[in-house]
């Protein structure tokens, strides 16, 4: 039963070696690289991968269809550079793949902020589908905040975590911020989504609210708190970008 692994990265030189090391059981590793400057792509190469390079950029779903569509193995295992598959997942997943009672599977993923893992907040477990039998799934041509779209069987779940190390200081928060913000206001745009300063202040209130109370971030100390936040900030620029998008489409002015 042979095992792909696929991941789409753009410099990433400081966690692919170790992104890949967690995954060294598999029997083949498919990059599709959307220009890395730093590096990324040689030391995936040195580690064994096989990557691809691609001049643009078509969004993350279709972006991670692509290193789909270049994996032979019977299974699917797809991952991001900045998470690591620990030695019980490991354990896990190919008693699933010789098991096969489910096409697909959701792996729980326990992700850090800023050098806090968050254990509330809606951050855990988080169950994500990344597991799958080749051709059960595809990914949604989603400019950001993909899916992955389970077609044919049965979805179970996996107990053991994989770490992900998704906010490693203020300044990866930030950037982060900006660009999923920008990426989700063009998407909801898009989408016939229009904007407005209430709006974007009271998205924000609500993510803040639901982080913080609801989902019971403050059982995480400050962690939480700073995690509320920046949900909160995060959801407040991509409503504000919405708003200026549609005043620039209501003015006629041409989108950048």
């Amino acid at each position: 039963m042979k095992l792909s692994v696929i991941l789409i990265t753009k410099n990433e030189a400081s966690n692919i070696r170790a992104c890949l090391e967690s995954v060294g059981f598999a029997n083949e590793w498919i990059i599709v690289d959307s220009g890395s400057t730093d590096g990324t792509a040689q030391i995936a190469r040195d580690f064994g991968a096989t990557v691809i390079e691609t001049p643009d950029w078509p969004g993350f779903g279709p972006q991670k269809n692509r290193a789909l569509d270049a994996a032979t193995g019977d299974w699917v295992l797809s991952i991001d550079a900045d998470e690591r598959i620990t030695e019980p997942l490991r354990d896990e997943i190919l008693a699933a793949m010789r098991d096969g009672a489910h096409a697909a599977y959701a792996l729980p993923r326990l992700s850090s902020f800023c050098g806090y893992f968050i254990h509330h907040s809606g951050w855990y477990p988080d169950h994500i589908v990344r597991l799958f039998r080749r051709g059960a799934a595809r990914f949604s041509d989603s400019l950001v905040h993909e899916s992955l779209r389970v077609t044919q069987g049965t979805t179970g779940r996996l107990a053991s975590h994989m770490i992900h190390y998704s906010y490693l200081d203020d300044e990866s928060v930030l950037h982060k911020l900006n660009h999923y913000s920008t990426l989700g206001a063009k998407q909801a745009f898009a989408a016939g989504k229009r904007g407005g300063l209430g709006k974007a202040v009271g998205h924000a209130l609500s993510a803040f609210l639901r982080s913080y109370v609801f989902k019971r971030g403050f059982l995480d100390g400050r962690a939480g708190l700073m995690v509320a936040i920046s949900a909160a900030e995060s959801t407040y620029h991509k409503y504000l970008k919405l708003m200026l998008l549609s005043e620039q489409a209501a003015k006629g002015i041409p989108r950048r």
